[in-house]
């Protein structure tokens, strides 16, 4: 798909990826719509690039649909929605409040879903449409120190694949942001042990160049960095080998966090 003219939607857009992709969808010629639940970081980016801003919680159904009733009402109807907002929050499922895990499952799957049904209808009565949907190498692989994250985030490339094999022959394109460690906010607040084993750090302004080629090329799966093919493949020829790995890797990081 080409950006040019395409109305599109960016969670989380008021910093880190979000941000940067609102700035590449721009000069690449997309009218978008940038949704944070920091309403004043919303205004700033969308500001910068002469877009929409709209304060939204994504865990809130009814604030997603107000996003894209804004979004329609400003620009017409949505050609691509992106769900990137995401948190970091969490550590073992022993530790972890079950508030916490009712946060990240609220943002992290629920999200999706309550974006999808907002605005799949329409997609699918005009034949076209594009969800581009953030989990991360973490839905794939693992979070070490992180089990609400690693969790949350598998069920989100679950539901990104299955979108994408039920609707991609009725025009509907749909591509899975899985990023290894990139500099933003939540970096900043992950925890020690993901913050260690992030892999190779990446720009936003990179990942979102990644964003748009993918989805130029209708993509589903988006890796910043050639390393997390090699990780994907290791775990899916030998897994047993791949838990050992894990292991002694988890067990490198604690002596490091000490």
């Amino acid at each position: 798909m080409k950006l040019d003219g395409k109305v599109s939607v960016i969670t989380g857009g008021g910093s880190g990826i979000g941000a940067a992709c609102a700035r590449a969808f721009v000069t690449e010629g997309a009218r978008v719509v940038v949704a944070d639940r920091d309403a004043q970081a919303a205004r700033a980016v969308a500001e910068e690039i002469s877009g929409l801003a709209v304060g939204c919680d994504v865990r809130r159904q009814e604030e997603i649909e107000a996003l894209v009733r804004a979004a329609e009402k400003a620009y017409g109807p949505i050609d691509v929605f992106f769900s990137n907002a995401g948190i970091a929050s969490g550590v073992d499922p022993l530790e972890t409040p079950l508030e916490v895990w009712q946060q990240q499952w609220e943002i992290h799957v629920m999200s999706h879903v309550h974006a999808v049904r907002a605005v799949l209808p329409s997609m699918l009565e005009r034949g076209s449409g594009y969800l581009i949907q953030t989990a991360s190498m973490a839905g794939i692989l693992i979070s070490q120190g992180n089990c609400p994250y690693t969790t949350t985030k598998h069920a989100a490339v679950g539901l990104a694949e299955w979108l994408s094999v039920t609707y991609h022959d009725r025009g509907i394109r749909t591509s899975l942001l899985a990023p290894l460690g990139v500099r933003t906010p939540m970096l900043d607040t992950a925890s020690p042990f993901a913050r260690l084993a992030a892999g190779p750090i990446k720009e936003p302004a990179d990942v979102a160049r990644m964003v748009v080629e993918a989805v130029r090329e209708e993509r589903f799966l988006i890796l910043t960095d050639p390393v997390a093919q090699e990780w994907i493949e290791q775990k899916a020829l030998d897994p047993e080998r791949w838990l050992r790995g894990m292991r002694r890797l988890q067990a490198r990081l604690e002596q490091q966090s000490r």
